[in-house]
């Protein structure tokens, strides 16, 4: 068994409007944009980062926005819900902000003893705001937000499956005990993680699959300490029987990859470097940064990019 992922290190989504994505994050929930790249596979379009102050690995929710793309159709064999902790007592707050600022499909529910507020992204991706103990974490009081009701990062997230039985195997690989069963969602969770530790498998069994396009999550992003525990990982997957990518070099982490059974793509990242590799903390995010091999073109990149607000 894997003992070295202790939870989350980010989530990553596509969209199609930057602009719009950009407003919802640092507005409307109020976290930090700490990177403005680009994907490092097409350099016409942004990466965004938005998490906590400095990016901590478990709070970092990221977007690929490709211009005017197809929103993605909901099914199984995805990441169908992203999961943000609150501080107990706030979703009264964040009720009456998401509504103001046009979220969709705003309702509450009660999961495994947590009292949630559900809602819409602006592509129609799935989030639940989750009422959770104090774990250490600070939330980014960004956009007028203070601290005692801001988000603090995720807790994790919930997947749709025809099934669950190789998925739960693998996730018991990973170093995620399954704990207990609500309905047709079975939570997992790592004791002593990250606090973006759990994980929550549906079965759907009569649900088509998912679609991917805007809106949709492309992939979920699992944590180690550095480097050498990454390969540990790898070797561990692979002598499983996993096909595992070669290590990529992210200029914020490393990462491999690897598709599920059920679908849904996995990567493992380090912690290291962090978000403050090529910018100091107090500006994350605030310039345009590119991976070496794309700076001679900066000029073309950033002319075929839309402006962000600040």
């Amino acid at each position: 068994m894997i003992k070295d992922i202790k939870g989350l290190h980010h989530i990553t989504s596509m969209a199609s409007d930057a602009r719009q994505n950009n407003a919802f994050f640092t507005d409307a929930l109020g976290l930090r944009r700490v990177k403005k790249t680009v994907n490092f596979d097409d350099p016409n379009v942004y990466h965004l980062y938005y998490g906590d102050e400095a990016g901590t690995p478990g709070s970092v929710m990221t977007y690929f926005p490709f211009p005017d793309v197809m929103r993605g159709r909901p099914g199984v064999g995805e990441v169908s819900e992203t999961q943000f902790a609150v501080p107990k007592g706030s979703l009264s707050f964040w009720q009456d902000r998401l509504s103001a600022k046009g979220a969709g499909n705003l309702h509450t529910d009660t999961a495994f003893g947590a009292e949630r507020l559900l809602f819409k992204g602006p592509d129609g991706e799935g989030f639940a705001l989750v009422e959770a103990e104090t774990d250490g974490r600070k939330a980014w009081n960004g956009a007028g937000i203070d601290e005692s009701v801001g988000i603090r990062g995720f807790t994790g997230a919930k997947f749709r499956l025809h099934d669950a039985a190789a998925t739960s195997e693998l996730l018991g690989f990973m170093g995620y005990q399954r704990t207990e069963t609500d309905g047709d969602v079975t939570r997992f969770i790592i004791p002593g993680g990250n606090g973006a530790d759990t994980i929550d498998l549906e079965v759907l069994p009569k649900t088509p699959f998912a679609r991917q396009g805007a809106g949709s999550v492309h992939h979920i992003a699992f944590a180690v300490e550095n480097r050498a525990k990454q390969l540990e990982v790898r070797k561990a997957l692979m002598d499983t029987g996993y096909q595992v990518t070669p290590v990529i070099d992210r200029d914020y982490f490393w990462a491999i990859y690897f598709r599920t059974p059920g679908g849904v793509l996995f990567e493992i990242a380090t912690n290291e470097p962090g978000f403050d590799r090529d910018e100091d903390t107090a500006h994350l995010g605030e310039v345009l940064k590119l991976p070496a091999r794309y700076e001679p073109y900066r000029d073309q990149i950033e002319a075929g990019l839309t402006p962000l607000a600040a």
